[in-house]
């Protein structure tokens, strides 16, 4: 068994602008680094594929999909907001769909194919993007449309979505929000944009606010304390990944203090998890990472975490 990774050239028409963080050359940085580790003779590589507009009014609403086509430009030198952090170009369509759809085929993948675990290469992200708006970078919340399907292809009826990204999974919570069949788990520097997940009152919601300045042990304490018992008692028959790279030290989004350490521990701790109760599936699909060269190095530690 290996690692699927899913990607598509798609992902790469979703341009903003030359000083943009959320660019292009985030993937290339990623597959340069697995390259330059050795990784890429340890992992399976494949192409993603579109997500359709049934897999996406799963998680969003109709109107919101629908503007989003109607509204997407399609001359090179058009451009529209969807709010003042998300925009889109000529190509975002179809890099968003790509995105979405990424997590569609790693979900596939981990249920009919000898590889249980997959992990998305993909942009633009998708964590912020609510039931019915954009925002922060993202434009469909890929890691729902994921789960979504899966609950509905697999019949699958609990599956945990953890999210490590710097930033609170605003979106992703916002859709699956009292939802029995997802429990959520997200850490995030508190405060940080969006400002939200403090108050959220729920069940199967376990957020972890930290502070600026949080190192890698203290996070590593509050994950193990916090997180690993609600999913064992949960029992998820899949465990999904939002995996944000953008606590890292040396990234600049944020002002966290983790390092690749952290991410392989993380890696390795939900292997454990997943092989205690769902036969090792994971899916995990990228969210932040800015800074190229810790982003490149992250993913590939929390891929070996993952091995």
């Amino acid at each position: 068994m290996s690692i699927t990774v899913f990607s598509h050239q798609y992902c790469s028409l979703h341009r903003v602008s030359e000083v943009h963080p959320e660019e292009p050359a985030r993937i290339a940085a990623i597959n340069d680094q697995i390259i330059r580790s050795g990784m890429e003779f340890a992992l399976t590589q494949k192409d993603a594929k579109s997500a359709t507009r049934e897999d996406l009014l799963r998680v969003h609403a109709a109107n919101y999909v629908d503007d989003v086509f109607e509204r997407a430009p399609t001359e090179p030198d058009q451009h529209i907001w969807l709010d003042p952090d998300t925009m889109m170009t000529a190509g975002t369509l179809r890099a968003a769909l790509y995105a979405a759809g990424s997590g569609i085929c790693a979900v596939d993948e981990v249920f009919t194919a000898e590889n249980r675990r997959a992990f998305c290469s993909v942009r633009p992200p998708g964590h912020h993007a609510t039931w019915d708006a954009a925002m922060g970078f993202c434009i469909f919340n890929n890691i729902a449309v994921a789960t979504a399907y899966a609950m509905h292809a697999y019949g699958i009826e609990r599956v945990a979505i953890v999210d490590f990204d710097v930033h609170h999974g605003n979106g992703t919570e916002d859709i699956f929000l009292n939802d029995e069949r997802v429990l959520f788990c997200s850490s995030f520097q508190h405060p940080l944009y969006p400002n939200s997940g403090t108050e959220t009152i729920s069940h199967e919601v376990i957020n972890i606010p930290l502070p600026a300045g949080c190192d890698g042990p203290t996070w590593q304490a509050a994950v193990r304390e916090r997180w690993f018992p609600a999913i064992d008692a949960f029992e998820p028959q899949l465990i999904m990944v939002s995996a944000g790279f953008d606590g890292h030290l040396e990234d600049d989004m944020a002002q966290f203090k983790l390092t690749e350490t952290d991410y392989h521990w993380i890696g390795r701790e939900l292997k454990e998890l997943a092989e205690r109760h769902c036969e090792g599936r994971i899916v995990a699909t990228l969210e932040g990472g800015y800074d190229h060269s810790s982003l490149g190095r992250s993913v590939v530690a929390f891929l070996k975490g993952m091995q």
